[in-house]
């Protein structure tokens, strides 16, 4: 080839070197919006994550979790987004650089080769041409000894010394072209070699060292067009996995179960408010405008406070509206029933687990205790019998925390359980014991409760009167015996000391309150473990 295509090859190779340079440049651009892309999903993931700062504030609801989930998920995702970053780094792009350094190497030394070779040629052609010039000007000088030899030859006037001095002249330059023949012939065969095997053996040699470059060159671009598509190929899987954890999670919200949660949580185990009783304040006009009444008068001692009254329709409305706050108490009685079930139950959880690991340190400090006794040298046993004494001493007040715990919860636990057996028949008897229930949920000493009934062998009830009272008292269904003393300060409580027998008209239903009565036909509401309680159900209102 001749030396322009040399010049060719120099661009063309110069050129492919540039292509995977660029090529290597976008597969960097490619690994960074990966890592960024990466980074703002996992931003997006942790702005997003619930912060929890307590047990309580964990997420509950289907739709909550599913969400954390999803975001899980995510996060995942964005792991797979840097695997293809890495993969695509180490892959791709590092290999890439490091054929790029190694090409260029390689293509200087093929250029230079052919340099060499040419510049090898052009000196070769130089010699032959400097010993054609000397030869083509020693047969000049030698014609023109020739012609002054024959010019003096012929002329009759010449000496004859002038003659053998051409002569010999003649002679010179005829033998110094002859040497410069010789020179210029052998010049030019080793030109005419060494143009042979420059052009046939090693230009083509160095073309052929070219041409494998820029093939490998085109090969490893193909393999690194391969990786950067299996580095994407390889995470899709796992992707695809994400994917459908995403999608479960998605199907695993339910509507219903959350509002059941919604339920629970909120649940009080409260009974809805009675009735208000209807106060009449016309029976002082129907008295004085007609004789003729549709009720009777009561005794004065037995007049009802309007004020009372009023403040018996208040004192049931905290219950569904502003409940009186009251300080929290250790067995959690100001709380509603089920909440009360619900925190005693995780409170024992919370006491089983710390028994759990105070048991597993007691093991742990007896074992180095017996360890210590048989290599004395590693320690002093008697060093660790405060902390063993300290660990029993936790278990023992853990173990009374649960015991005590435990007999709250089963309180609770019979007393929901008793109620929801005798809600069923208690619908029947509602319109009967309208306006006598039990203050449901006054787990506080707050003076805001209903005045109960008056005792019934003192109450004269005018007409008007019966059409919203009851004129017969609820019978006893059992007794009780008083186990404490109860001041009963609150409104609509009964006091009674240690050992006093009382009446049972109306039973616990849940709220932590019994309704008893005293045999002088006094009414009101005693804490239910207070009292020891026996049920009968053929009493009458004698007291066995």
């Amino acid at each position: 080839m001749c030396a322009d295509q040399f010049d060719n090859l120099d661009k063309h190779t110069q050129w492919g070197i540039d292509f995977l340079e660029r090529y290597a440049k976008f597969v960097k651009e490619r690994i960074e919006i990966e890592q960024n892309y990466a980074k703002q999903l996992r931003n997006l993931v942790k702005k997003y994550c619930p912060k929890r700062s307590s047990k309580d504030e964990e997420p509950r609801f289907t739709s909550c979790l599913a969400f954390f989930n999803i975001l899980n998920e995510l996060n995942d995702y964005a792991g797979q987004r840097e695997v293809v970053a890495e993969e695509m780094g180490h892959r791709v792009y590092g290999e890439l650089m490091r054929y790029s350094h190694d090409l260029k190497t390689e293509r200087k030394m093929h250029l230079q080769e052919g340099r060499k070779a040419q510049q090898y040629l052009d000196m070769c052609w130089k010699q032959m041409d400097n010993s054609k010039k000397k030869f083509e000007r020693e047969c000049r000088e030698a014609e023109k000894a020739q012609q002054s030899y024959e010019r003096l030859d012929n002329d009759t006037n010449a000496t004859k010394a002038d003659v053998e001095k051409a002569k010999q002249q003649l002679n010179l330059r005829t033998h110094m072209a002859d040497e410069n023949k010789n020179e210029y012939a052998a010049q030019l065969q080793n030109f005419n070699g060494e143009q042979h095997k420059h052009y046939y053996i090693v230009i083509p040699q160095i073309y052929k060292h070219l041409q494998e470059m820029d093939e490998r060159r085109t090969i490893k671009l193909s393999e690194c067009y391969k990786g950067f598509a299996d580095s994407e190929r390889k995470v899709i899987p796992i992707i695809s996995k994400c994917l459908e954890g995403m999608i479960l999670a998605a199907k695993s919200v339910d509507e219903r179960k959350d509002s059941q949660i919604v339920i629970d949580s909120f649940k009080s185990g409260f009974e809805p408010p009675g009735d208000f009783p209807f106060e009449d304040y016309s029976q002082h006009i129907y008295r004085t405008v007609s004789d003729g009444t549709i009720s009777t008068p009561k005794q004065e001692g037995m007049k009802i406070d309007p004020k009372t009254t009023v403040g018996k329709a208040k004192g049931k409305l905290w219950l569904f509206g502003k409940k009186p706050k009251g300080p929290a108490l250790e067995d959690f009685s100001h709380l509603p029933p089920e909440q009360r079930r619900k925190k005693l139950q995780q409170r024992i959880d919370e006491l089983n687990r710390e028994l759990q690991k105070e048991t597993d340190q007691k093991d742990a400090l007896i074992k180095m205790k017996d360890v210590y006794e048989k290599n004395p040298q590693m320690g002093d046993p008697g060093s660790l019998q405060p902390k063993l004494a300290e660990t029993m001493s936790n278990m023992d007040r853990l173990r009374m925390e649960i015991h005590k715990n435990e007999a709250w919860l089963s309180e609770v636990e019979g007393k929901v359980a008793a109620r929801g057996d005798r809600r069923h028949s208690s619908d029947i008897n509602h319109l009967v014991t309208q306006g006598r229930e039990s203050p449901e949920g006054s787990y506080t000493d707050d003076a805001n409760q209903e005045v109960r009934g008056l005792p019934q062998q003192h109450a004269h009830h005018n007409e008007f009167d019966d059409e919203f009272e009851d004129d017969d008292p609820l019978p006893a269904i059992g007794h009780c015996k008083a186990i404490y003393p109860f001041d009963g300060h609150n409104e609509g409580t009964l006091a009674m000391k240690e050992g006093e027998v009382l009446y049972i008209i109306e039973e616990d239903k849940g709220d932590g309150w019994t309704r008893a009565r005293r045999q002088n036909g006094e009414e009101g509401y005693v804490p239910t473990s207070y009292i020891d309680v026996t049920l009968e159900k053929n009493s009458k209102g004698q007291v066995a």
